[in-house]
This record gives C-alpha cells, sequence and structure tokens, in this order.
C-alpha cells in the first residue's frame, strides 16, 4: 500500500497543533494519567510525523478523560489552553488511515564521499555545532554528524543583539536573520574538540568547516583538521556577514578564487572536500565547476541569503538594531527552502557535476523538507535554523518520518530516493501548455467561506460564481484557466487537484 496520509485528509486541527509551543518536559505529559507521551505526540504532529503521533498514542482513548492535560498545558495561564483531547480524538479517529508498511524496516544510512553516515541528518556550520558540548548532547540525541562552526585563524568582533526574524501567526519562524561571524575559539581549541568527539563518538561525521585569508592559511587549516579527527572538510566560501570585504561571500562569487583556495586545501587534506557555496548569485552552477576543478569532491548549498528583514517603524533603525544601526545579513529559515531547492535542482541536473556530492540545507524543519531535497538530488542534509528554534529534539522525528515512508513505500535504501524527482524539472519550453487542467470542488468538504471566489474574482480570472443564499461556489469552465489559485486558498481541502483535464490550445478562448 502506498503512504497516503495528508494533513488535508487528517481529523487533526493542524491549526490548534500549530499554537503548541512545544515545551521542555511539557506538564501536559505528566497530567496524563493513561500516560501518553502528550507532549512527544504534538510535537510529532508539529513536525507533520503524523504516522509517528498515531503509533505514539497507540491504543489509548481519550474519550471520556476530563483533559487534566490541558489544564496543565502552559497556555491555561493565558485562559486558552491547547486542546490536547480534541487532538487526540482527531488522531484515534485517524487510526484507520495508518497504511499498513510494505516493508518492515528502512534503512537511513547514506555516506559524503564515501564517509558513512547513520542517517542522512547534520547539524550545518553555525552556532549550533559550535562547542563540544552542543555537539555531543546532538550526537546523543541520534544526529549523524556536524558541520562544526567555521574554523579560522583571525579574531571574531561580534555584534550584539545579532539576530531578527519574521514569524507567522503562530509565532514561529517564516525566516531568520543573523549578522553572525565564525568560531570564536582558537584553531587549538577546535581541536581539541575534535579530538575528543572523534575518540567518545567514533560512528559520527565531523566535518571541519573552514575560511583562510590566504592559500596557506587554507592548506595548513585543513591539514590540522585531518589530524585532529576531522572526517570531511567543507570550504566556506559564502557567509556573508565578514567583516573584511575579501572573505566568505566575496570567494563565492568569484570562480577564480574558489578554485585557487579549493586546490589550497586538497593541498593539505587526503580528505573529502566540499565547497560550501553562496545563493547571492544568479547561477551556482559555474562556481561549482570552479570548485570541481579545484578538486572538490561535492558541493554544500544553500548558505545564508542578503537579506534586511524589516525595520521597527518606532526608532526607524533595521533590524536587528545594533546601538541604532544595521547590516545587511543572511537569511535562512523556512522561507528560503524554495530559493534552495532551485539551486539543488540546477547543480544535480548538471552533466559534468553529477559525479559530486550534494550536502542541501535552507529552511528545512520537517522530515518532508529533507525528502524534497533529496529528491532533487542532495546525498545529505544540513539544518541550522530549525534547531536554533526547536532544539536537537526535531531529530526523532525527522528520522522517524523518512522511515515510516519509506517503509510504507517499500523504500528499503536511502539511496533509492536520491534524485528521485530531478528530471521533474525542465526548461520553460519542455512542459505541456495545450491542456487545462480543472480545479475539482467537493462541496460536502466546503465550509462556506468565498475565499476561493474572492481570489478567483480579484487575484485571478473570474471564473467562480458564489451562492450566497447556499454558500457555495461553482466553477465556470468557460472562463476557468486552471490556475488553481482556488485551490492554493481553500483552508478545508474542498477543491482537488485532479480535476477534469481538457485540450485547449494555448490563448483560445473556447
Amino acid at each position: 500500500m502506498s503512504i497516503k496520509f495528508a494533513e488535508s485528509r487528517l481529523s487533526v486541527d493542524m491549526s490548534e497543533v500549530s499554537r503548541c509551543i512545544l515545551c521542555h518536559e511539557p506538564e501536559c505529559s505528566r497530567a496524563c494519567p493513561q500516560n501518553a507521551p502528550v507532549g512527544d505526540i504534538l510535537r510529532s504532529l508539529y513536525f507533520s510525523n503524523c504516522l509517528g503521533a498515531a503509533r505514539e498514542l497507540g491504543n489509548k482513548d481519550c474519550k471520556y478523560c476530563n483533559a487534566p492535560c490541558e489544564r496543565a498545558c502552559v497556555l491555561d495561564c493565558e485562559g486558552y489552553p491547547v486542546q490536547i483531547r480534541e487532538i487526540n480524538m482527531g488522531l484515534i479517529k485517524d487510526r484507520e488511515l495508518l497504511p499498513d508498511h510494505v516493508i518492515e524496516e528502512a534503512d537511513l544510512s547514506t555516506d559524503i564521499c564515501g564517509v558513512r553516515l547513520e542517517n542522512p541528518f547534520l547539524l550545518s556550520s553555525s552556532i549550533v555545532a559550535s562547542t563540544y558540548d552542543m555537539c555531543r548532547r546532538a550526537f546523543e540525541a541520534g544526529w549523524a554528524g556536524a558541520s562544526f562552526k567555521t574554523i579560522c585563524n583571525f579574531p571574531q568582533h561580534e555584534a550584539s543583539p545579532r539576530f531578527s526574524s519574521i514569524r507567522n501567526h503562530s509565532n514561529a519562524f517564516c525566516g531568520f536573520k543573523n549578522i553572525e561571524q565564525l568560531s570564536d575559539h582558537s584553531v587549538e581549541e577546535n581541536m581539541q574538540i575534535f579530538r575528543k568527539l572523534r575518540e567518545e563518538f567514533p560512528t559520527k561525521v565531523i566535518i571541519a568547516s573552514i575560511m583562510g585569508r590566504n592559500e596557506d592559511e587554507w592548506t595548513s587549516l585543513a591539514s590540522k583538521c585531518e589530524e585532529a579527527g576531522a572526517s570531511v572538510i567543507e570550504c566556506n566560501f559564502s557567509c556573508p556577514n565578514m567583516e573584511a570585504d575579501d572573505l566568505g561571500v566575496t570567494i563565492g562569487q568569484s570562480e577564480e578564487l574558489i578554485e585557487k583556495f579549493t586546490r589550497a586545501v586538497k593541498r593539505g587534506t587526503s580528505l573529502p572536500v566540499l565547497a560550501k557555496l553562496t545563493p547571492n548569485i544568479t547561477d551556482m552552477v559555474p562556481m561549482a565547476l570552479a570548485a570541481k576543478r579545484g578538486g572538490a569532491d561535492g558541493i554544500a548549498a544553500i548558505n545564508t541569503i542578503n537579506s534586511i528583514t524589516g525595520v521597527d517603524i518606532d526608532t526607524l533603525v533595521a533590524q536587528p538594531s545594533v546601538q541604532g544601526k544595521s547590516i545587511v545579513g543572511g537569511y535562512s529559515g523556512p522561507a528560503v527552502k524554495p530559493i534552495a531547492l532551485r539551486f539543488i535542482s540546477d547543480l544535480n541536473n548538471c552533466d559534468e557535476l553529477e559525479d559530486m556530492h550534494i550536502s542541501g540545507m535552507g529552511g528545512i524543519e520537517t522530515w518532508k523538507d529533507a525528502l524534497e531535497f533529496m529528491l532533487l538530488g542532495a546525498g545529505s542534509i544540513q539544518i541550522t535554523t530549525a534547531v536554533m528554534q526547536y532544539g536537537y529534539r526535531i531529530i526523532d522525528d525527522l528520522m522517524e518520518g523518512l522511515s515510516e515512508y519509506m517503509k510504507c513505500k517499500g523504500i528499503r535504501a536511502l539511496k533509492d530516493l536520491i534524485g528521485g524527482a530531478s528530471k521533474t524539472v525542465v526548461s520553460h519550453q519542455s512542459i505541456e501548455r495545450d491542456f487545462i487542467v480543472f480545479p475539482l470542488f467537493d462541496l460536502d468538504l466546503c465550509n462556506g467561506c468565498g475565499r476561493c471566489y474572492v481570489s478567483c474574482m480579484d487575484g485571478g480570472h473570474q471564473a467562480i460564481e458564489f451562492n450566497t443564499e447556499t454558500r457555495r461556489p461553482k466553477l465556470l469552465g468557460n472562463r476557468c484557466v486552471g490556475c488553481h489559485l482556488c485551490r492554493l486558498v481553500c483552508s478545508t481541502g474542498a477543491i482537488g487537484k485532479a480535476g477534469k483535464a481538457v485540450y485547449r490550445p494555448s490563448g483560445s478562448n473556447e
């Protein structure tokens, strides 16, 4: 049986799930008289691990429970706790949607240029992988490895504050800006961390992210990191926050510098080398090819995007404000995922790069996000912003969600997923333009909100009528162009994307 467990089919109110603030050691779990891991269930739902949530709930029944979990919810002090009982009742109803496993086990292991990963999930080079203790806790939680915060020979002068964000209605990050630079530890301090991690966690992958000011520094840093126990070297050609104008993203925008410094790194190490590239450029492929000419074994992408997240309309200062001034900084989080996917697709579809490993990152929060990167060609996954917001614990749902998907699809090995959707991204001249797929309206699911009508009238092609008495829409087929804006604004899933397809030559009004 193929997996079909989309959120639009769930009885669970996902908007209510999104109100959960994902407490540390949640009191709702302690309050459950059936000892259900309530907090874990809510977190799994939050991160799209619906199958895992249902299995966590097991055969427990909340029908006659007076919901002490809700009285324990920290939001109860505001008079509106998360409606946990209703969420669990919806999940109980959805048990019948649980697909049977086609296979019993799925192998999540993969590799970076021959270096084995227990699973595809790594911490990306940032604050989340910047100390021994942080990496230790991440490795113990289940992360396969970490790209350690970029090591350099020159001092760092950081600003405060250094972060800002754009949030959605649930107060979660849509986008996140940082103006932070590199590791503030000395090279020797970081080497000591590498040695200790290698001794205590021999199966974990340590990626040494490095940045030099000249060829000698790139070579020397690579050599020292290999000696200290690193598994892979990652060249930071893309940090957008450097004080010096000739480092970071400046290198990543020059084919000549990328090739030169990659070659310098290869002189200092026998380990696989990844070039971490910047999205602050029109086309990443020439930069990747330059890295390959320099001897790189793979590409890591994308780093953060140059941004200004907003302006404080009271102080009239851009964010984050550092003593009344701000700078352009690196943008990450869910909002950048579509941009990251585009670059991953470009890299994977270049024939000259087909032997290069791609380590993908950019806006990944859930196993579904990670799967999309892998389907477009990424062989490993790196994450920072989601960890900054939710912690290392998200690894549980990343691994379980991906494993459940594979078992229900009958996919035994992760490698069989990589690149599975890459050939569906084609040139503008190659898509079918002479058919219209009409949206399919299920009036039993329609709640009568009229949003489809409003959007079609004011942002589409005036192809929907709305009966104000019955509060139901009607599609006008002679006007519909099949854009599917109505489907995207529908809040109940009442408008499907598998409607009737008809031949209508481009430009025809018939």
